[in-house]
């Protein structure tokens, strides 16, 4: 089993003191901006989520366009397990934003385009998963969720790019750049986006191994 391995566990607690590292960091050793105080903080947490989210479906993409091409099924296994991963962190995003946003905006929730955009793409995942589930036979469902795979990811530069594509009276969302940031900021950023991505590596690595595990059951059982 993926958790029995000794290599495996020591990474899983290297993770946990990690995430504590990190939350302490972001509690104790970060900078109060001005006009929005504590709110800010969640901006460690939730800008290296949203990186994370878009990470795992660009790898659905990707295993999207192998599956097309080779037909192998352990490109669907990654593109499953990036799909539930990368939607697990985007409706991380649509929770950590509002909480930023009702203090900073004074409702958690405004019809702006990223918000807007970032809705979009967690519920074409929504309807991903209803496709998995009810779209028949196995080689078909993969088949089509290649595909579905591959045209959702065009709305991660979307949101990525909304600041720019839209005029800023119409948006909510702060248009600052990283190297812009106060002193203090980048440090503690870096490590969280960093701490994220190998979380993300090992959930992965996890997802894959319990999914071909399910397969081998289901192969024997037949």
């Amino acid at each position: 089993m993926f958790l029995h391995s000794r290599r495996n566990q020591i990474w899983l607690g290297l993770l946990i003191l990690g995430l504590a590292l990190d939350l302490w960091i972001i509690v104790n050793h970060t900078p109060m901006i001005p006009q929005q105080h504590w709110a800010q903080k969640i901006f460690y947490i939730h800008v290296p989520v949203a990186w994370t989210a878009f990470l795992s479906y660009f790898v659905v993409m990707i295993a999207g366009i192998a599956y097309l091409v080779k037909k192998d099924n352990r490109w669907d296994r990654v593109g499953l397990a990036a799909a539930e991963i990368g939607t697990v962190f985007m409706s991380l995003v649509l929770v950590t934003g509002p909480i930023w946003a009702k203090p900073i905006w004074g409702k958690p929730w405004v019809w702006e385009p990223r918000l807007t955009t970032s809705l979009i793409l967690f519920l074409i995942y929504i309807g991903y998963f209803m496709l998995r589930e009810f779209g028949g036979h196995p080689e078909r469902i993969a088949r089509y969720a290649a595909v579905l795979g591959i045209i959702a990811f065009l709305d991660v530069p979307i949101i990525f790019l909304s600041v720019k594509f839209w005029a800023p009276e119409v948006q909510s969302h702060p248009q600052v750049e990283m190297a812009k940031q106060p002193t203090g900021i980048l440090g503690p950023f870096f490590y969280s986006l960093a701490l994220f991505t190998i979380l993300y590596v090992f959930m992965m690595l996890f997802r894959i191994h319990t999914l071909k595990l399910k397969e081998e059951v289901q192969s024997h059982a037949v």
